[in-house]
């Protein structure tokens, strides 16, 4: 089995439930408060390591509390963590969630994830490039990915670049990654010149994937459009479907699996990981999913 690198972010999700989402200047109640550790990267990470993949997690947490549960479950979900710091005088980052009308809204504080900086990465480069394959996102510096990006283009890795939260990225930079992995809103920041999807995915060739939510997702392959309906859900709450779909699409790569079935097999995952609260309780065990698949 292939190994997989997960450069990016660890947060402590505070995540609420409420009835509704609130207006703005509107105050709502809410109930059932949990801390639940997450981060997109980490995510992705746990989400590949639950399915048996091979991870190990670059990034940073800061020296208090949180960071400290966040490195014990990342460690009990099978990600190596040898490689990540604890940065002195820092909080960890955290992401403050409220779920209602099964979806969600995320505000994110980044605190230690800022540290993930081009400079530590070179020191970690021979140890992130020993990977076959590289997950990066946007919750960590842009200067960061776009070195990891650049390094592993050189190196001829596999690079799957979920370009969220939505910020503009340089076209060199999608050119060079193997995989880019947005959903609808993301994809139109990232090609404002191009209306039309399925004409978009042609042109991209095989190297974008765009995430659908509840119309599951689509992609250039095999010389036509397709499109995967997304799984007949008993949805709770959407936060980490997309970084599911991203460890599990990585997962079923380092294990060979075609890209039409690797997709299939990260949608289904991602419909089972929002049957359940929070980012990381519903991620899916590789059983679970391959027996759907078949």
């Amino acid at each position: 089995m292939k190994k997989i690198a997960v450069v990016g972010s660890v947060n402590m999700d505070l995540t609420v439930k409420a009835q509704r989402h609130p207006n703005k200047g509107e105050t709502v109640s809410g109930s059932d408060l949990q801390y639940i550790p997450g981060g997109k990267g980490a995510n992705q990470a746990v989400a590949a390591a639950r399915l048996g993949g091979d991870v190990t997690m670059f990034g940073c947490v800061g020296d208090d509390i949180f960071g400290d549960q966040l490195l014990k479950n990342l460690e009990e979900n099978g990600v190596k963590t040898e490689h990540m710091l604890k940065i002195p005088h820092m909080s960890s980052g955290i992401a403050l969630i409220t779920v209602a009308e099964s979806d969600n809204t995320i505000v994110v504080v980044p605190g230690a994830n800022h540290n993930v900086t081009p400079d530590y990465l070179q020191k970690m480069k021979d140890k992130i490039m020993q990977a076959d394959i590289i997950l990066l996102q946007n919750e960590i510096p842009l200067k960061s990915v776009e070195l990891i990006v650049h390094l592993a283009a050189q190196a001829g890795k596999t690079v799957i670049y979920n370009p969220a939260p939505a910020v503009p990225v340089k076209r060199e930079i999608i050119d060079k990654v193997t995989f880019l992995t947005p959903k609808e809103h993301e994809t139109a920041l990232l090609f404002p010149e191009e209306n039309d999807l399925n004409t978009l995915l042609e042109k991209q060739n095989g190297s974008l994937i765009v995430t659908l939510g509840e119309k599951g997702v689509a992609a250039f392959y095999d010389g036509r459009v397709i499109q995967i309906p997304a799984r007949n859900s008993d949805v709770i709450d959407t936060t980490g479907a997309g970084d599911t779909f991203n460890g599990a699409f990585a997962y079923a790569l380092a294990n060979d699996y075609p890209v039409d079935r690797a997709l299939r097999f990260a949608n289904i995952a991602a419909g089972l990981s929002a049957e359940h609260m929070g980012a990381q309780s519903g991620m899916p065990d590789y059983d679970t999913v391959e027996k759907e698949l078949q």
